[in-house]
C-alpha cells in the first residue's frame, strides 16, 4: 500500500509539474509575444509631434491621493501629455481612469492639473469608466470615436496599452511617462506580465466594458464630459 501511495504522489508531482511548466512557458510567450507586437509602436515625444491625423492623446489614470493631489506617476503622465499637446502632436487630450465612486476622481483631478497648465477646457476630454486599460481602449473606440491616437503612460505600461489599442482598432503609438524612477517598480513589473496575459486573452474574446453609452465624438467640446 505504501508504495502505491508513493507512485500515486509521484505521478501526481509530475502532472502539476508539467502543467506549472506549461503555464509559464504560455505566460513568457505571450508576454514577449505583446511587447514585441507593440515596441516599434512606441516612440519619443519628438516623433510623436511628426505623426499625422493624430485624433486625441490619450492619458492613462492612476492614484490621486486622498487630498486630491496627483500621484508622482499620474502626474508626470499629464505632464507628458501637456508637452505632446503643446508641441501640436494632437488637437484633443482624453484623460481616462477611475470615477466610479463620486468621492475619488482620476479624471476630475487630471484635468484639473492640465488646465492650471494653460491647456483650454474644450480640448480636454474625460473618460470617467476607464476603470482598466482594455476598457479605456475600448471606449476610446466606440464612445470617442477615436481612429488615431498617443498614448501616455509609464514604459512598462505602454506595451499592453499599445497592444489593446491596436487589437481594437485604433492605431495607436505610445510615448513613455518615465520622468523620474518609481518605488515598487520590480512588483509592477512582475504583475504586469500576468496583466499581459490576461489582457491578450481578453483581446480575443472583446467582451463589452462595464460601461458604454452615447458617443461624444473627440473632435467635439470636451466640455461635455464634465460633471
Amino acid at each position: 500500500m505504501m508504495k502505491i501511495g508513493k507512485k500515486i504522489f509521484k505521478r501526481i508531482f509530475c502532472v502539476l509539474l508539467c502543467l506549472a511548466i506549461v503555464g509559464l512557458t504560455t505566460l513568457l510567450i505571450v508576454n514577449g509575444r505583446v511587447k514585441a507586437v507593440s515596441k516599434d509602436k512606441i516612440i519619443s515625444l519628438n516623433h510623436a509631434a511628426e505623426l499625422d491625423d493624430i485624433d486625441c492623446i490619450i492619458v492613462l489614470g492612476c492614484q490621486v491621493k486622498p487630498d486630491g493631489s496627483l500621484s508622482h506617476m499620474l502626474r508626470d503622465r499629464v505632464l507628458t501629455g501637456i508637452k505632446l499637446y503643446e508641441n501640436g502632436a494632437a488637437p484633443k487630450i482624453l484623460m481616462s481612469g477611475d470615477h466610479g465612486q463620486k468621492e475619488y476622481n482620476e479624471v476630475g483631478a487630471m484635468k484639473q492639473y492640465a488646465c492650471s497648465h494653460g491647456i483650454e477646457s474644450e480640448n480636454i476630454f474625460m473618460d470617467h469608466a476607464g476603470f482598466s486599460t482594455y476598457e479605456t481602449m475600448y471606449r476610446a473606440k466606440e464612445v470617442f470615436k477615436v481612429k488615431k491616437a498617443i498614448i501616455v503612460t509609464q514604459q512598462y505600461h505602454l506595451y499592453r496599452a499599445v497592444y489593446i489599442a491596436n487589437k481594437l482598432g485604433i492605431e495607436a503609438y505610445g510615448v513613455s511617462a518615465d520622468l523620474n524612477t518609481y518605488r515598487g517598480q520590480s512588483m509592477r513589473d512582475a504583475r504586469e506580465i500576468l496583466a499581459r496575459f490576461k489582457d491578450f486573452t481578453t483581446c480575443i474574446i472583446k467582451p463589452k466594458p462595464t460601461f458604454l453609452g452615447e458617443a461624444i465624438p473627440i473632435n467635439s467640446d470636451g466640455n461635455l464630459t464634465n460633471d
